[in-house]
């Protein structure tokens, strides 16, 4: 295990110091071009290698569908069913989360209950699942086996929603729900980020009832250059250790995860700079009975991915692993309970937007050597 400090350049900065190694570069008579390609290698986050686990299985992939995020759900007889939400077909597909076979589909386009206008978060909590459409600008409730719509929130407040956390508290549930909205568009058409001071209501929050009701607790985001979400998705929360991580998905500033409390508030610190080749995505927390555990966390390479883990609480990097076909992953789950072919629990992940792969627990923690995490 490897401890690293804090402190670490900005994304913006290193992209000065390579343009000034650049230009000295010029009036010494080297190619510029050339010479700025090498100072970008230079402050370039080393590589981690990842070490290779299997995947246990892949569900049928079907391209047209834009698999975006999954998560898990076990019915009463232990039976665990993968959900996943299709972005361009407008549904959710649902797998076997012990084989990967197909099971069915769910719902269509449109507004009304049991429809979705591009599905994109989704995240399981008791019998629910909460299901977040972008277009829809909406959080619609899910009763599981049957599928019914039990409630719908946030479309008043909403604007261009992705990635969603639960968790319980008070007797119901809060929702935390990113929103990416933008500043219209330049003139080819590019979304314009919003200026810092525009970035306060990046993650909204709900707090969600056993009767159906759903009420907004406000919405926040730092505004600060080290703090602001400026291009967000995924996110994840430890009631435990009052943290909530957030993936930073702007390339053009940071591969990173900011780090804030479960109050909206930014702790100064942000990780995964140091070891990130790809874009931020997908986050979920390990859980063990002692309070110790893992985050995973998702880099995004668009020919393989890698999860990186760090240490619940210190959020230390632990290491990476990687499958060998999982890539361009967008959303991870992590089913925490033992079922009859992952006794201790099993990853999924999405794949190129075609379907996802599992990966057994057991593989992840042996490849780095984890100790064993009581449930």
């Amino acid at each position: 295990m490897t401890n690293h400090s804090n402190f670490r350049p900005s994304a913006r900065g290193l992209a000065i110091a390579a343009l000034a190694l650049a230009l000295a570069a010029c009036s010494a008579g080297e190619d510029a071009e050339d010479h700025a390609d090498r100072a970008r290698e230079a402050v370039r986050p080393a590589a981690t290698v990842a070490i290779d686990v299997a995947e246990a299985f892949a569900t049928p992939m079907t391209p047209e569908d834009n698999i975006d995020s999954v998560a898990s759900w076990t019915d009463a007889s232990g039976r665990v069913l993968l959900l996943a939400t299709a972005k361009s077909t407008h549904r959710l597909v649902v797998y076997d989360g012990s084989t990967g076979a197909f099971v069915r589909h769910v719902g269509g386009q449109g507004s009304g209950a049991g429809q979705f206008d591009r599905p994109n978060g989704i995240a399981v909590a008791g019998d629910l699942a909460f299901v977040v459409e972008r277009d829809n600008r909406r959080v619609q409730v899910l009763q599981l086996p049957g599928m019914q719509t039990v409630a719908e929130f946030g479309s008043d407040v909403l604007q261009l929603p992705y990635g969603i956390w639960v968790h319980e508290a008070d007797g119901g549930w809060q929702v935390y729900v990113t929103d990416a909205y933008m500043a219209g568009e330049d003139a080819q058409g590019e979304d314009i980020l919003p200026p810092l001071d525009g970035l306060d209501r990046r993650v909204h929050r709900f707090a969600f009832s056993a009767d159906g009701t759903a009420r907004h607790l406000g919405a926040f985001g730092d505004t600060s250059p080290e703090g602001a979400l400026r291009v967000v998705e995924s996110l994840w929360g430890d009631p435990a250790n009052d943290q909530l991580l957030i993936a930073e998905e702007d390339e053009t500033y940071a591969n990173e995860f900011k780090v804030y409390d479960l109050e909206g508030r930014f702790s100064g610190r942000t990780i995964g700079a140091e070891f990130l080749q790809a874009q931020a995505e997908g986050i979920v927390l390990k859980t063990c009975a002692n309070g110790s555990g893992w985050w995973i966390t998702t880099e995004q390479g668009k020919d393989r991915t890698a999860f990186h883990l760090f240490e619940r609480g210190s959020l230390d990097h632990v290491g990476a692993v990687s499958g060998p076909t999982v890539a361009n992953t967008d959303g991870i789950w992590l089913h925490d309970a033992p079922t009859m072919r992952f006794p201790e629990g099993v990853l999924y992940a999405v794949h190129d937007d075609q379907g996802a792969v599992a990966i057994d627990w057991r593989h992840i923690a042996t490849a780095l050597e984890l100790p064993a995490c009581a449930r």
